[in-house]
């Protein structure tokens, strides 16, 4: 008797409904406003408290004016790979100002921060080698590890002393270690510190994905790595992306000159992937300009940071302890999660709850982020809504 066979569309329809009947349905929102502190969803204004654009500069007008002029020099489309001819003056140039921003000698420019963390594994790592990731890292770099050839360890959420115990017991002829600076669901930091002499003991190269804090923290924005006081040679590699605190789309990986020369000749994602649009290049190249040039912005940033924190342990707010821009509201079951936010939808305020997968079973919240294009009067009107609802 043969088995009985599953079509696939059958397949997808059983998982749909799955997913819908558990509360965990996805559904994009269609906006017609630039990023900002208020954006118009389905007709209606609302405060917009879950958006990356940290600084503000999504909209700013003199990215608006650098990408009209980088459209009007370079066109649209880059037209080829990197290595083909896509590679442009406005990508050379933000690579050197990347380089010059960051103290590495060398940088290059991915169409996102996850195809350059899927290159950083497997450009590096072969069947014989070991990554060991942070159990809360995000999608990119875990997909990365499980499609490399390499093995891959998971250790538990900021502990060093879990880590420095798979390391031990490894056996890898090369090991690599990869964090997010800044954790994009929890919003706490990585003990990057402790991490990296862990590394150091166990001839382990750090990779630190850094989406979430480049821009943002440290004295002059150069994210965890600054904010840690830290070195090249405490951080082998550095990733971040442009389409969080800089505003625009696209990310890179800084490090010593060979071994980004070996990703030029390697990386997949690179040399098989049309480059970043040169207007974007061009555009980006003003956004990290302006990350040095207006202190303001993180100063106003964590002053609302604060604003929101002490407000929130006043009203007793199930917040979590995080002192960056991402600020969880734990609410615990999806349902309720997606029924607060909309809920605040109600109110005027635009924050989308987060569910598993994304986050584990049990702990689906309210996803709240702080930009410097907010005012003290909106996380008023926050915390008020809040207090109401949770």
């Amino acid at each position: 008797m043969c088995p009985q066979k599953t079509d696939i569309r059958d397949a997808i329809k059983l998982n749909i409904g799955h997913i819908t009947q558990s509360g965990l349905k996805r559904v994009r929102r269609v906006h017609d406003t630039p990023q900002g502190p208020v954006i118009r969803l389905n007709n209606k204004n609302l405060i917009n408290f879950c958006s990356n654009d940290y600084l503000g500069l999504a909209n700013h007008p003199a990215l608006i004016t650098a990408m009209k002029q980088g459209v009007d020099q370079y066109g649209v489309g880059a037209g080829a790979s990197q290595l083909i001819c896509g590679y442009t003056a406005a990508h050379e140039k933000l690579e050197e100002r990347l380089c010059a921003f960051t103290g590495r000698q060398k940088a290059v420019i991915f169409s996102s921060g996850y195809m350059a963390n899927l290159s950083i594994v497997n450009t590096l790592l072969d069947r014989a080698d070991m990554v060991l990731g942070d159990r809360l890292n995000h999608a990119s770099m875990i997909d990365a590890a499980r499609m490399s050839r390499a093995k891959f360890r998971r250790y538990r959420h900021v502990d060093t002393v879990s880590l420095r115990d798979l390391l031990q017991g490894c056996g890898a002829e090369k090991k690599l270690v990869m964090t997010d600076g800044v954790f994009s669901m929890d919003g706490d930091m990585a003990p990057l510190p402790d991490i990296s002499l862990v590394c150091a003991e166990m001839n382990a190269w750090l990779v630190v994905d850094d989406a979430h804090g480049f821009g943002v923290l440290g004295e002059n924005g150069g994210g965890t790595v600054q904010h840690f006081g830290l070195t090249t040679e405490d951080v082998s590699l550095l990733m971040a992306t442009f389409g969080k605190a800089l505003g625009t789309a696209g990310a890179f990986i800084a490090g010593d000159e060979e071994v980004i020369e070996q990703f030029i000749q390697s990386a997949r994602t690179l040399i098989y992937t049309t480059a970043l649009p040169p207007a974007l290049a061009y555009a980006s190249v003003r956004a990290l300009e302006i990350v040095q040039e207006e202190k303001w912005r993180r100063e106003h940033l964590f002053a609302l940071i604060n604003q929101f924190k002490n407000g929130a342990r006043e009203l007793g707010l199930p917040v979590a302890n995080s002192d960056t821009a991402i600020q969880p509201l734990l609410i615990g079951a999806a349902e309720k999660a997606a029924e607060t936010s909309r809920q605040l939808f109600e109110k005027g305020i635009n924050v989308v709850a987060i569910r598993p997968p994304t986050v584990p079973n049990g702990t689906s919240r309210l996803r709240i982020t702080l930009t410097a294009a907010h005012s003290e009067a909106q996380v008023d009107q926050l915390l008020d809504a809040l207090c109401a609802l949770v």
